[in-house]
């Protein structure tokens, strides 16, 4: 789908659209806290109100998608197109996705800005909650802020274990902090 549907979505839905983002490939140390701060977290918005966003993909924030469903909302995945090309398995509970055009998986740019993907996602969003999160949602979430959007952001830390196995095959020192790089925005609350 393009940019312009999802201006359509915008324009035509009664909608508030409820964006999560986090760790998705690095996984959450507690899979099982993840889903209890989802719950928390959806308890607060109801779902005659909100559609629930995410990354389309099955991994770790992924897990929403799930847990919304259960809870009665509206589903929607904003992911790059990268996701098409790679294969990357989309939630069987995501609703429409968009792919966007994009040649990274999000994030800002090189040149300041935000990428394709993570433009639309933040243009889109009414509210975007981080749980934990890698540099992608940390810098969806300062743009978020700075464009005033509503943001929650959650502290939770990625999984340990692929965290250290990742670094180890990269031949880089072994993490000690396990926070992600999204925690900054704990740090400035």
């Amino acid at each position: 789908m393009s940019l312009t549907t999802l201006e359509a979505l915008k324009a035509t839905t009664n909608l508030t659209v409820l964006t999560f983002v986090g760790y998705s490939g690095a996984g959450y140390e507690d899979p099982i806290k993840l889903q209890t701060l989802i719950q928390k977290a959806l308890s607060c918005f109801s779902p005659e109100h909100y559609i629930v966003n995410c990354g389309a993909t099955a991994e770790g924030i992924g897990v929403v998608y799930e847990i919304a469903k259960a809870a009665g909302f509206e589903t929607m995945g904003i992911v790059s197109s990268l996701a098409a090309v790679k294969g990357s398995k989309l939630s069987p509970y995501v609703g429409t996705v968009y792919f966007i055009p994009d040649e990274t998986w999000g994030g800002y740019l090189p040149n300041g800005k935000l990428s394709p993907t993570s433009a639309a996602i933040v243009d889109t969003s009414d509210v975007i909650v981080g749980i934990g999160g890698g540099e992608v949602a940390r810098d969806e979430l300062l743009a978020a802020k700075a464009a005033g959007r509503r943001t929650n952001y959650i502290p939770a830390d990625l999984n340990h274990l692929a965290a250290i196995e990742k670094a180890k095959s990269k031949g880089q020192p072994v993490p000690t902090d396990f926070s992600g790089a999204a925690n900054v925005i704990n740090l400035q609350n």
